[in-house]
């Protein structure tokens, strides 16, 4: 018989049980064991007749309670399993009850910098927003935008729980020279694509990634208001959270429903601050009270930065931008990753009909301050 490694990991714990299952002498084992043992049986789809027979042979060392058992056979145990229970409780009414389950550790934040270092962190990132651009150097890099969809459901609601299809991918050639950003379609799902603007793709296109979007939240007249959020880490680094909030009159941000429809609602989002250095690492918008009668209802728009090495010096650049939207016709997801940065210049090339697999989970993972995001397994 051939078995791959894949298929022996899934027969294993069945093989376990079954052997378990299978023994003569009486067994003891406390009664968080038998619970797992039950929950696996039902989850295997042991037969009720020799699981019940299997616990004639347990011994326990605990008392076993009406409540544990009633919670089993909510989970699904059979009659014969549960009345083989009721005469293992009966067995151990006078044992002591099983000791209870260590504390959790409740993870508790610390305290917030005080008012007026929040004040000099703020007026430090909002310098960092509003020159963001002039620390820039020119260069070349692939935009990778992968965009999905739910075709069958509309609304706010139905982003809780949405049915996301990949609906294509797109691979463009952005050069970034002397503040401008210039978008050179090269691929659409594994399809060279020449001669042709962005725009001939269609669907959702969101931009100010490489500026314009936290210069917005910081400009003077947007008058945003700010408050402390919560700490955090970020890509390993300790990381300050600020809240802010922009009244719809002076909103810069903008939604254009098919190039035909431009409004400028109210906006909030946080803000988050590296400690180390008081750059901005994500910005986090929320668009508000966007008119009932409008077609899209809601929007949520995440960019990451991180440091990248682009030529001999490392810069804050775009990582990755996640834009999430509610309309009258559909739910639609953008993830647009900037990958490959190069510096600018004649000799200068990117091979965009090489796969660029997503960034990995673990790269925009928020996690509480000191710990590192978990990574995804092998």
């Amino acid at each position: 018989m051939v078995c791959t490694l894949r298929h022996m990991r899934k027969l294993l714990p069945i093989l376990a049980v079954t052997v378990l299952m299978a023994s003569g002498p009486d067994m003891t084992m406390s009664v968080d064991q038998l619970v797992s043992f039950i929950k696996s049986s039902v989850q295997k789809h042991f037969p009720d007749k020799q699981v019940a027979e299997y616990l004639k042979h347990v011994r326990l060392s605990n008392k076993l309670d009406d409540r544990t058992i009633e919670d089993l056979q909510g989970l699904g145990a059979g009659p014969k399993t549960v009345a083989a229970m009721r005469d293992l409780g009966d067995k151990t009414a006078t044992l002591p009850p099983p000791p209870p389950p260590p504390p959790q550790h409740v993870y508790q934040q610390p305290p917030p910098p005080d008012s007026i270092e929040q004040g000099k962190i703020l007026d430090a990132a909002r310098d960092y927003a509003m020159n963001y651009d002039r620390s820039l150097p020119n260069f070349i890099c692939a935009e990778v935008v992968r965009r999905y969809v739910d075709p069958y459901h509309t609304g706010v609601r139905a982003l809780s729980d949405p049915d996301w299809r990949l609906m294509d991918t797109i691979t463009s050639k952005l050069t970034y020279f002397e503040h401008q950003e210039k978008y050179e379609l090269q691929m659409v799902n594994n399809t060279s694509v020449l001669n042709k603007g962005y725009d001939s793709v269609g669907g959702a296109v969101s931009r100010g990634e490489f500026g314009s979007m936290m210069r917005e939240i910081f400009d003077p007249s947007s008058e945003a208001r700010w408050g402390w959020d919560h700490w955090t880490t970020l890509r390993g680094r300790s990381t300050y959270v600020f809240a802010f909030d922009i009244e719809q009159p002076h909103s810069q941000y903008s939604i254009d429903w098919e190039k035909s429809n431009l409004i400028h609602p109210a906006l909030r989002g946080k803000i988050y601050v590296d400690k180390e250095t008081t750059m901005i690492t994500r910005i986090l918008e929320t668009p508000y009270d966007i008119p009932a009668t409008y077609p899209v209802q809601a929007v949520t728009t995440t960019l990451d930065f991180d440091f990248v090495k682009i030529g001999d010096s490392e810069y804050l650049v775009p990582l990755k931008s996640v834009t999430t939207a509610a309309t009258v016709k559909y739910l639609s997801r953008n993830e647009k990753e900037f990958r490959l940065y190069q510096m600018f210049g004649a000799a200068t090339s990117i091979r965009f009909d090489l796969p660029i697999e997503p960034l990995p989970a673990d790269k925009t993972q928020e996690t509480p301050p000191g710990q590192q995001p978990k990574k995804p397994p092998k």
